[in-house]
Formats: structure tokens, C-alpha cells, sequence
């Protein structure tokens, strides 16, 4: 199948013999979007052509792939990262195993503050080494672009220096990276006692500050009942509007505090975590634009019993989106392969729901226009897979079935 209109004189990349995953369910009627026997074709790093290998146009290409039979795949979209930190909190991974509760450490001076402590310490270089070093391991199972939060400075010297972390990222690897800032993350101990004032604070220093050095993408905070209130959050969201800033929030984890509704109104990106989504909320989700993120790695860490309203999700068609929430407390897990597996055995997605949800969801998540699908006019960021069945992705963990992955057309050597 061929949907483009006008073909051009040259390719400069054509993969053949594989089997497209295109992702992109309104054009390709089967699951997954699968077109088999299929090849696609790059030019200035977007998609030119897809479709049945027998249809290809007999156009000159500079560089031709043999896909050996393989699985080709959008590049995988992590929505929801922490990765720019310093430190360790394997203390307190001991601590939930000997009963004491996230909040418990939260109230006791650990979880988010023991982080910033550790963060603010660090240099940006010592932050930029750590960092590398996420992106790394997150690219060799095929991630393509990731979203990167601030909120483990909770100062605006920190969050500055965490976000130009997060820039010289993009300079150093060819993925997509996404900047976020999540400021209302937690109290200092700087403003103690006084969260209004600390919101004041975002709003009036730290977040002008970044914007003027264009360090910024959108907008985060954690709506909760150890986080901030919804009139909290909604003061900084409206700040955020004013520089034209899109907003996403960390709601509904720990309690059903409204925060879902908040963003809906407010035509956020993204309602995250969502565990303790009302019903009523679901249903004004699935009329807007704003997309769930889930982070089942954070409900396995944590041991949650909880889980998010997927059957009602589903029934709304609201497309669900997964990230890692790589972080040091609450999902110290630097794999988003591991997310589809645990998407599918502790939600009971489906492999082909976990897959849309690293992607064409993903993107959705992060309002990107041009990539998590195979489609022409879509950048050419690749998966090719070694696996005989789609499924495989969510089904095996341990063994990276990925063989090669491109960047905007040009292979990237892991």
C-alpha cells in the first residue's frame, strides 16, 4: 500500500524485506496497523514511502536494507522520565520492604527532598555523566525520545542547572529530548510550611528564568495530598499559559484528588499516574485532549494495589500512554521494555495497547505532531526488531530483541 501523492527522485534510504508495525490503526485496518512483506522508504529524514515490498517504486536509493524478515517498529517514546538526579535511595526501598510507607518517608524528610539535596549538590557535569549514562540504556532498547523532568532542584538555580543537563543531552545523542518543568514537585525546606509562598516563588523567579533561556517545553506539577492542592497547581498552570506553555500533572496516584479534571479543563498534555481516576474523570477525559500516562513501574515498586480504571478507559477508547517514570524512589527502572511487560501483567493491557502506548500514545503524551507512527511525512525513526510475533515485545524481558535503530534516517550504533 502506498499513500503518498507525489514520489520523489531519489531515496535516500530503503528497508526491504520486513514487516511494518505501522501503529497507525485508521490506515491499516490490522492490529498493530501490521503491514506484512512489506519495505518503506526515507527521504531527508522522513518517511517517503510505505507499503507491500511488490509495490516499491522503482526509484534509485543511495542505501538499501535487507530487514531479514524482520519486525520494523516506530521508534519508542519514553513520556515520563526523571532521569537528571544525583544520589541513591536504595535506603528507603529497604525501608518500604520493612513496612514503612511512601508518604511515612516523605513526612520523615526523605523520598523527593533527600534527591534535591543530592541534586543540588552535584556539578552539571557530574549530572551530565549520570545522565548519559540513562539515555544510553534507555536508546538500546530502542527509545527514540524522551521526556525529561526538572523538580529535584526546587530552587531556581537547580532547576536551571537540571534543565541544561537536559539540553546538552539533545547536543550529545540524536534523540528527541523534551523538557519539562516540574518545579511544584515538593515544599523546599527553604519555604516550609509555606507552599503558597513557594508557588509564588515559581511563578515570579524560576519559571520566567527559564523561559528566558528557552529551557522549557511544558509545564508539570504533583497534584496530591502530599503534594500541592488543585488551586495551587492552577495558579502556576495559569502562569504557564501565559508564556504559552503546555501543561501535563502527576494526579490521582496516591488519592482521587481531582488534579485529572484540572488538567482536562485546562487542555493539558497529560494526566499521569491515575491509579485512583474516578469514573467521572474518565468520561471527561475520553472528551478532550488530554492523554493518561501510566506508570506501571512505580505501581510495582511501590507494591500498589490500586489500579488504574482500564476497563473503563477502554470502553471509552481513551488512548493510554506508558512511561518509565524512571526515577530514584518510586521507579528506579531505566527500561521502558520492562514497562511493556509490566503494562500487560499488572494492568492487563494488551501487548498490541502497550505498544501503542511507547508511541503513537506516547507522542500524543507529549504533543508531538510527527513521530510515533509509520506514516508518510513522519520522521524515519525505526525499531527493527528479531522477533517472530508483535507480542514478543511485551511478552519476553531480559533479551533485547533489537537489531538496529534509526534516528531521522541515519542508523544510530548503540
Amino acid at each position: 500500500m502506498n499513500n503518498s501523492e507525489a514520489l520523489p527522485q531519489t531515496f535516500d534510504l530503503v528497508i526491504k524485506n520486513i514487516h511494518l508495525l505501522t501503529m497507525d490503526k485508521k490506515t491499516h485496518q490490522q492490529a498493530y496497523g501490521l503491514i506484512t512483506d512489506a519495505a518503506i522508504a526515507v527521504l531527508n529524514g522522513e518517511i517517503s514511502w510505505l507499503g507491500q515490498a511488490a509495490d516499491l517504486p522503482d526509484i534509485p536509493c543511495k542505501n538499501v536494507v535487507d530487514g531479514e524478515g524482520q519486525f520494523l517498529s516506530p521508534g519508542l517514546i519514553d513520556c515520563h522520565t526523571h532521569l537528571v538526579f544525583a544520589g541513591s535511595r536504595a535506603d528507603e526501598f529497604e525501608k518500604r520492604l520493612n513496612g514503612v510507607s511512601y508518604k511515612e518517608i516523605a513526612e520523615q524528610g526523605g523520598g523527593i527532598l533527600s534527591t534535591v539535596n543530592a541534586t543540588r549538590d552535584a556539578s552539571f557535569e557530574e549530572l551530565l555523566v549520570l545522565a548519559q549514562k540513562r539515555v544510553k540504556t534507555l536508546m538500546s532498547e530502542g527509545v527514540t525520545c524522551i521526556e525529561i523532568k526538572s523538580g529535584y532542584g526546587l530552587n531556581t538555580e537547580t532547576e536551571v542547572k537540571m534543565l541544561k543537563v537536559a539540553q546538552a543531552l539533545e547536543q550529545s545523542f540524536p534523540v528527541e529530548i523534551r523538557r519539562t518543568f516540574l518545579g511544584a514537585h515538593a515544599v523546599p525546606p527553604e519555604f516550609k510550611n509555606n507552599p503558597d509562598g513557594y508557588i509564588d516563588y515559581l511563578i515570579t523567579d524560576t519559571l520566567p528564568t527559564l523561559v528566558e533561556q528557552d529551557l522549557v517545553d511544558a509545564v508539570d506539577g504533583f497534584c496530591e495530598n502530599i503534594g500541592f492542592s488543585m488551586e495551587q497547581i492552577k495558579k502556576l498552570f495559569d502562569a504557564a499559559k501565559k508564556y504559552n506553555l503546555p501543561v501535563k500533572l502527576h494526579a490521582e496516584q496516591l488519592s482521587d484528588s481531582g488534579g485529572t479534571g484540572l488538567v482536562v479543563d485546562m487542555e493539558g498534555l497529560s494526566a499521569d499516574h491515575v491509579e485512583y481516576l474516578s469514573e467521572k474523570d474518565c468520561i471527561k477525559l475520553s472528551h478532550s485532549v488530554t492523554i493518561p500516562v501510566l506508570l506501571p513501574g512505580a505501581f510495582h515498586s511501590l507494591s500498589e494495589t490500586q489500579l488504574p480504571p482500564i476497563k473503563i478507559l477502554r470502553e471509552l477508547n481513551v488512548p493510554m500512554a506508558i512511561g518509565s517514570d524512571y526515577n530514584p524512589g518510586s521507579s528506579p527502572l531505566c527500561s521502558l521494555k520492562l514497562m511493556l511487560s509490566l503494562a500487560c501483567t499488572h494492568f492487563k493491557l494488551t501487548p498490541e495497547e502497550s505498544l501503542l502506548g511507547v508511541t503513537c500514545n506516547a507522542a500524543k503524551a507529549l504533543g508531538l505532531k510527527n513521530v510515533g507512527a509509520l506514516k508518510v511525512g513522519y520522521r524515519a525513526d525505526f525499531c527493527l526488531w528479531d522477533i517472530k510475533h508483535p507480542a514478543e515485545l511485551s511478552y519476553t524481558f531480559g533479551i533485547n530483541p533489537l537489531t538496529r535503530m534509526w534516528i531521522r534516517g541515519q542508523t544510530c550504533f548503540l
